[in-house]
């Protein structure tokens, strides 16, 4: 399996990497410094999440040539009228020169006109790519309405308790790369005893074989993490292949368990 996607523009986009959702600005700094040591490529931040600065802040001084470091951060949720000028801010507190891919967080109001405020960005070259988080197939479709640039990527919450086959195949025919966030379902369903037996056969832990799950479906995979024992775990998900039998068994799981609005207020 490959390590590296090709977005629907061309750019190169590691196929794993570090969210920091919810993780404190100093920690983090320390998270990404410590996962750009071990080998990731890939940093997932937001406004919304108020670290992009620790982002930032260890890119810089990671010694990590900035062009092999894929830096995605989203629109704050409710600056849909102040679009460039919430970028600015992003890039602002990143402190780098350009961003790789920036998306619109959440669908919520004027997404058309969110979207073509997204592409004069492009235009300016401050941005690689463009695309959305949380988008449904009828939100993709209010955005593609005379639009010039695809979305590259649609990040949503992906997991075999959230198994969005139909969004899955709509951006597969579409040219739009899936991205899963809370892919470890923010601990609450990872103990499952159905994980846990599939795991025992490959040898690898429940985190491990949910993170492969998404990856053989095709999905750029964010777990988020600040552990280092936990940050090599991840990432060591590409010495082996879920059988078509497993993934089947995974796949059947779904229950459209949105867990991210539970843990929204509560553990991640």
């Amino acid at each position: 399996m490959q390590k590296i996607i090709s977005l629907n523009n061309g750019l190169q986009m590691p196929r794993l990497g570090l969210g920091v959702y919810k993780t404190p600005l100093q920690e983090t700094q320390r998270a990404v410094s410590l996962a750009l040591e071990v080998g990731y490529r890939l940093i997932d931040t937001a406004a919304f999440y108020k670290n992009e600065a620790g982002v930032g802040n260890a890119i810089r001084n990671s010694g990590v040539p900035r062009e092999d470091i894929f830096v995605t951060t989203k629109l704050f949720p409710t600056r849909f009228f102040r679009v460039e000028e919430a970028f600015e801010r992003s890039l602002e507190r990143l402190g780098l020169n350009y961003i790789d891919l920036y998306l619109i967080h959440v669908p919520f109001l004027c997404k058309r006109s969110v979207w073509k405020a997204l592409e004069k960005i492009v235009a300016s070259g401050r941005v690689k790519s463009i695309g959305v988080s949380n988008f449904t197939i009828k939100d993709l479709e209010i955005i593609s309405k005379d639009s010039l640039i695809t979305p590259a990527v649609n990040q949503v919450e992906f997991h075999p308790f959230l198994y969005r086959k139909e969004l899955l195949d709509y951006c597969t025919e579409h040219g739009i790369v899936l991205e899963a966030h809370s892919p470890l379902t923010h601990g609450y369903r990872l103990q499952d005893t159905r994980i846990s037996a599939v795991a025992q056969r490959y040898q690898k832990t429940n985190g491990q074989i949910l993170i492969r799950w998404s990856l053989q479906h095709g999905l750029v995979v964010i777990p988020k993490t600040t552990r280092l024992e936990r940050l090599k775990e991840n990432i060591d998900v590409f010495d082996f292949e879920i059988t078509q039998e497993d993934m089947a068994i995974l796949d059947a799981l779904n229950e459209n368990d949105q867990i991210l609005r539970r843990s929204f207020f509560g553990r991640t």
